[in-house]
Parts: structure tokens; sequence; C-alpha cells
């Protein structure tokens, strides 16, 4: 099984630690394309336009200078950097040794940045998300999905993927639809299906955490993986397509307001 995470928006910064090492990196493969990315990154956070380049605002000024210095800063393992209501939920912290050790094998982050990484791989804090138009690069979903999609399809193949990503990430790699399934988040309001962005992110903070700790084997199927949704979870399954992965419909409780 093969857990797909997007990064967080928010960064904790490192206060100490080791300096940034690529070597140290899952998807060694990938090197040559981050030093691309890096240097690029650099430069358009040290310009002019920064923050309409990177679309960030004048309040994450220090996050932007930060991007310009990112391999002299200290680094921490990204499920302690990436911070938010997705990781929230997970809770990596509060998992026992063997689940980390279980979450740290299965969990690959895809970043406007690193392009893939470990769980547990160190990484400075850094501002780049995966939407933005890099003067060198282009844009970083069109750039990296030509560099990830030969190393992720031989990595993740056989693999069962749980597709916990933002359709902003998920346009970086698509893996093969009868092996994937795609984690969506509903709720019932006033008698209509709604897509709940926030509730979103926990809820699948939550699956990826469920995932991690159950007890039994990981599930190797999309039906395998709609047992195991169910017994936190209404859940429904929506077959693939020869483009479209599996579809995971995870349900909420509904919730009336007055009228």
């Amino acid at each position: 099984m093969l857990i797909l995470l997007p990064p967080s928006e928010g960064k904790t910064a490192a206060v100490s630690g080791p300096d940034f090492d690529p070597d140290k990196l899952h998807f060694p493969g990938l090197n040559d394309a981050r030093k691309q990315v890096l240097e690029a990154v650099a430069q358009a956070s040290a310009a002019a336009d920064a923050h309409a380049v990177l679309g960030v605002g004048p309040s994450l000024a220090a996050e932007v200078q930060r991007n310009t210095v990112l391999q002299d800063q200290p680094c921490a393992p990204a499920h302690r950097i990436y911070s938010g209501v997705l990781y929230d939920a997970l809770g990596y912290s509060t998992l026992t040794p063997a689940q980390q050790r279980t979450a740290d094998s299965s969990v690959v982050v895809i970043s406007g940045l690193w392009g893939a990484l470990g769980f547990s791989d160190p990484i400075p804090a850094y501002r780049l998300s995966m939407a933005v138009k890099l003067p060198e690069t282009g844009k970083l979903a069109s750039f990296w999905k030509r560099h990830l999609t030969p190393v992720l399809n031989e990595y993740a193949a056989e693999q069962l993927v749980v597709d916990c990503r933002s359709s902003t990430y998920a346009a970086a790699w698509a893996p093969e639809p009868a092996r994937a399934a795609a984690v969506n988040v509903f709720q019932m309001r006033n008698g209509k299906r709604t897509v709940v962005s926030h509730f979103a992110k926990h809820t699948r903070g939550e699956l990826a955490r469920h995932l991690l700790t159950r007890t039994g084997s990981a599930p190797e199927t999309p039906e395998q993986l709609l047992a195991a949704a169910r017994e936190q979870w209404e859940a429904e399954l929506v077959p693939a397509t020869a483009r479209k992965p599996f579809q995971l419909n995870l349900m909420l409780p509904g919730q009336e307001t007055a009228g």
C-alpha cells in the first residue's frame, strides 16, 4: 500500500538539525530536477516580483526570504516540517514505533519543490506550491509530471495507491487507474451531497492514520480499501475507468440548516 499525501501550505521550520543533503532523500533519480527547482525558486524569491510569482502575501516575507538560502537551513523529517489539518489528524508523533515505521515505508508526499519525498526525509521549511509557474521551469505540475512519471510508475508497481492529494498535486502524477483510489469527502447538507474542503483535509488525515494503525493486513485492492474505510466511515467505491482511478467517497454525518 502506498499513501499519497500533499504537503501542507504551512511549514514548521526546524530550529536545529542537519544541513540539507539531497542524498538523504528518497527517489535519488529526481535529484537533478530538484536541483533545478531549488535554483529556480531561489532566483524567483530574490526578485522584485517574488510575492506575485509565488502567489503569497506580504505577511510571508520571511518565508520567501528563506527560499533564497534553503540549502543552508536546518532540516527535520518531512512529517515534522509539514503541519496543518491533515498532518495533525494523522498524528505521526502519537503513532507507536512500529506504526511509524509503517508510515515511513508507506507514505509519499508529492511536493512542488522536491517532486516526491519519503515521510521521514530530512528537508528544510520552504514556501512553494505546485500551482506556481517559475520562470526557469514553467508550471511546476507539468515540470514534475515529466520527472515523476517514470520514477513513481516503477515505485508504485503492483501496490495499491491511496491518493489523498488535492487536485493541484494530483496533476503532477497519475497512478495506474486500476490500482489506485482517490479519496473524496462529502457531507449531506439539507439533503444534498456537498464537498467540504476543510473537513476533507482532516478526514484524509484520519483515513491515513486508520490505515497505518488498524490491525490486520494492509489493503491490497480498492475493494479491500473500501472495507477498511467502512470500519470508520460510511463509504462507497466508484469503479475506475480507463483514465480515472477508483473513487473512494467518504460520507460525514449530515448537517441541516434552519430554513
